[in-house]
């Protein structure tokens, strides 16, 4: 007389090929999870032992950057994470570069300039070349490119500017055909170019 086995039902959903890797995934997720937790123990029962090397301070020429910036936007602060990506692109953009940003910062700090227009005239002053120092500055930050590289994009300021009425390309921060509705009014700009004329290049977009 055969005994009779039980056979247990075979949940389709459970034993596809989906859901075993899905299942394996979690093993592997559990297994890498309780891994990671005995390594972090033991880095603790060595902590007497391993000390961190000690946290270096700003870079002084940075912060000096970033004050001669938020001059020349007028603003009270700016992302010091996009000023430290600026800087570095800048002083790639060419080998004078550096020098001259550290003059112009000590131009700064020997005046006292009450707004960006009043600073930016007397740098050209001094010395023209800062024109184009000036200018680079100003691009990355309004533009979000410097030395020919994208830096930041839906950050950069030419869309802080104008947030209340255009959005930047691939972004949609309205609702389904805010398009087809009429934009707000912007007021025209009433300022003048502190800076003298500068060649006009038209990119391809």
């Amino acid at each position: 007389m055969t005994k009779d086995r039980h056979c247990p039902l075979v949940d389709l959903h459970t034993s596809s090929p989906n859901a075993m890797r899905l299942n394996r995934l979690t093993r592997m997720s559990r297994r890498d999870t309780l891994m990671t937790g005995m390594a972090g123990v033991g880095v603790l029962a060595v902590g007497n032992v391993v000390t961190a090397e000690p946290a270096t301070g700003a870079d002084p020429e940075l912060e000096r950057f970033m004050k001669v910036s938020t001059r020349l936007t007028d603003r009270a602060s700016l992302d010091p994470r996009i000023g430290k990506a600026l800087y570095e692109r800048n002083l790639q953009s060419a080998p004078e570069r550096k020098a001259q940003l550290s003059k112009l910062a000590t131009l700064l700090e020997s005046g006292n300039y009450e707004n960006a227009s009043a600073f930016a005239k007397a740098a050209e002053q001094a010395d023209p070349a800062f024109k184009d120092v000036i200018h680079d500055i100003m691009t990355g930050w309004y533009r979000g490119v410097a030395d020919g590289k994208v830096v930041v994009y839906r950050s950069a300021l030419m869309f802080d500017v104008t947030k209340d009425a255009i959005y930047p390309k691939t972004y949609a921060a309205g609702g389904p055909f805010y398009w087809t509705t009429q934009p707000p009014e912007v007021d025209k700009p009433t300022g003048a170019p502190a800076l003298s004329p500068s060649k006009f290049d038209v990119e391809p977009t």
